[in-house]
């Protein structure tokens, strides 16, 4: 009786450890995803701010004479 006991357990365990494993697969991909969203938000927004930054900068730079 025991060693069916004792089976069943580590059965029991070892899909449990399967499971774990597909769940924090499943949350670091969502992580991911939230993390790449946010980015993608925040180049967005700030994207013609820098556009404008590097036009005037490039502006700036073409009316020095080069010596």
């Amino acid at each position: 009786m025991y060693p069916v006991a004792w089976q069943r357990i580590s059965t029991a365990v070892g899909h449990r450890a399967v499971a774990e494993k597909g769940q924090v697969l499943i949350e670091y991909a969502l992580i991911l995803a939230l993390v790449a969203l946010a980015t993608i938000g925040v180049l967005q927004a700030l994207g013609t701010n820098v556009a404008g930054i590097l036009d005037r900068t490039g502006t700036g730079m073409s009316s020095v004479s080069n010596p």
